[in-house]
């Protein structure tokens, strides 16, 4: 024990002393025995001015970015799925690099239009393996609702950058329209059949739920609806084809049947007729297909980000919301908001008002029953009606404030300040001596009227509507009444200004 007095202190280990002022006795050491080796023992018995005789580490080392994502990779090819999945996405980068050196001997912007699709692919690959890895994490306090919106992204960032390639493909074209080039033949058939083999392998060896979903539920391109004729028509002859062709075909299949076909058309014309612009019809043509594709999917994955409720939930979720409204207890719903978190996937909250007599679990159960076939993920907040301490509390802020009214309270009225009773009888109207008023100009009392002499100057006759003569000249005017003025209140303000007369004819 430290000896505040004697600068002492005594454990384990004896007595030591230390010379340590009085005055900083209070400030320096507390009333404990430092354990052996600690910073409060090193700086007693060693003399040491730093706290510890160790480093001091304030944070803690993170890895780097680099080093966790390494580690999520590891986490992902973990799974047999995903390693599947990455290595058709190394063949397709093979395969890509070999079609664009196809692109550049046979200059053929057409097939450079088609090797795109094989980008595409590829970024269709990457979200596959994202949807992997959202499959495998857990929610966390910065993602409540995990990480499944970054499967969305994904799908989003692939078809933007499809159409955004596509665009570079129409802009060349449009420059090979004024400058004529020459295509060489000889591997665009080769390079067609190539690059629609890798579309194939990437777009049916591989499960990707994501745009599966994505090309189930957003709507139809018009290259679909072109299709989607012929398809019903050709079923009715092969029923075979039901499962492949309705109700509508997948899109990605599509468009590269379509891009295949110009390109064969392309290859006949040039073979035949050396009708080099028709290459660049078939890239316009294919990049025009290709954009009309990923348009409606990027719409309905940018709508997802945006936190949109979808439009065919709506009346689902309107009629949902009336029938619970019917519940016994259930007086009325507040801030309802629903939207969509992921593919499949809806989040919704809303606040219940009830009764104040009502079981708030029975109507939490009732609520989640109505709406859980529709909104996965519900948040519902039930407050009881307390319409009591509304109107008290309500009450007790009309009393605390005064009122805005240019009436005067009924209570608490000052003696000192006069009322006005407007059915008060005016009183009696009395003449007063005209000629008595002080003109402008005196020096002691200052006054709003001017003798007629001093208006129209000496020698000008007065006209007679100004002729102001005594009360009881019949030929004169005579006041009719006196104004005062007052105050809000109706008291005379003292300011010392004169009346104000009216005059009527007699």
């Amino acid at each position: 024990m430290y000896n505040r007095a004697t600068g002492t202190s005594s454990g384990a280990q004896g007595a030591v002393s230390v010379n340590i002022p009085a005055e900083n006795a209070d400030k320096t050491l507390p009333d404990v025995v430092p354990d052996k080796g600690s910073a409060l023992w090193n700086r007693v018995h060693l003399g040491t001015d730093s706290l510890s005789m160790e480093n001091f580490h304030p944070f803690k080392s993170q890895a780097g970015l680099l080093t966790r994502a390494a580690r999520e990779v590891g986490r992902v090819l973990a799974e047999r799925r995903a390693r599947r999945v990455m290595f058709i996405a190394v063949l397709n980068v093979l395969c890509t690099l070999v079609l664009f050196v196809w692109c550049r001997t046979t200059r053929s912007m057409a097939l450079l239009a088609y090797t795109y699709l094989t980008v595409f692919d590829i970024l269709c690959l990457v979200t596959c393996l994202v949807s992997i890895w959202v499959s495998i994490q857990k929610p966390t306090p910065a993602f409540s609702f995990g990480y499944e919106r970054f499967e969305v992204l994904a799908v989003f960032t692939s078809t933007t950058l499809a159409q955004l390639a596509q665009l570079f493909v129409v802009k060349e074209s449009i420059e090979r329209l004024l400058h004529h080039h020459d295509v060489h033949t000889g591997r665009l058939l080769v390079g067609t059949a190539f690059g629609f083999a890798v579309h194939f392998v990437s777009t049916y060896f591989v499960s990707n739920k994501a745009f599966q979903h994505v090309s189930e539920a957003s709507s139809s391109s018009w290259l679909q609806e072109h299709v989607a004729d012929m398809s019903r028509s050709l079923c009715s002859v092969v029923p075979g084809l039901s499962s492949l062709l309705l109700p509508r075909i997948n899109p990605l299949p599509l468009i590269a049947v379509a891009g295949a076909l110009a390109l064969f058309i392309t290859d006949m014309l040039i073979e035949i007729n050396n009708y080099f612009r028709a290459d660049t019809f078939a890239a316009i043509s294919i990049a025009i297909m290709t954009i009309g594709t990923m348009f409606p999917m990027s719409v309905y994955s940018g709508r997802i980000l945006l936190q949109t409720t979808p439009s065919h939930i709506i009346g689902q979720l309107d009629k949902c919301l009336r029938e619970a409204s019917t519940l016994d207890g259930v007086l009325e719903f507040r801030n309802e908001h629903f939207w969509t978190v992921s593919f499949g996937t809806l989040a919704g909250s809303l606040h219940v008002r009830i009764r104040r007599d009502a079981n708030e679990q029975m109507v939490l159960a009732h609520v989640s029953n109505r709406l859980s076939n529709l909104v996965t993920v519900l948040t519902i907040h039930i407050f009881k009606d307390d319409w009591t301490r509304a109107s008290l509390s309500a009450s007790s802020y009309a009393a605390s404030r005064q009122p805005y009214t240019s009436t005067p309270a009924k209570t608490g009225l000052d003696p000192a300040v006069p009322t006005v009773n407007p059915f008060q009888p005016l009183p009696p109207l009395h003449a007063p001596n005209l000629s008595t008023i002080t003109p402008i100009g005196s020096p002691t009392v200052p006054s709003l009227h001017q003798p007629a002499s001093r208006l129209y100057g000496s020698g000008t006759t007065v006209p007679s509507h100004v002729a102001l003569g005594p009360a009881g000249n019949p030929g004169g005017r005579i006041p009719l009444r006196t104004y005062q003025p007052t105050n809000l209140f109706g008291a005379s303000d003292g300011s010392g200004q004169k009346s104000t007369t009216e005059f009527v004819h007699r």
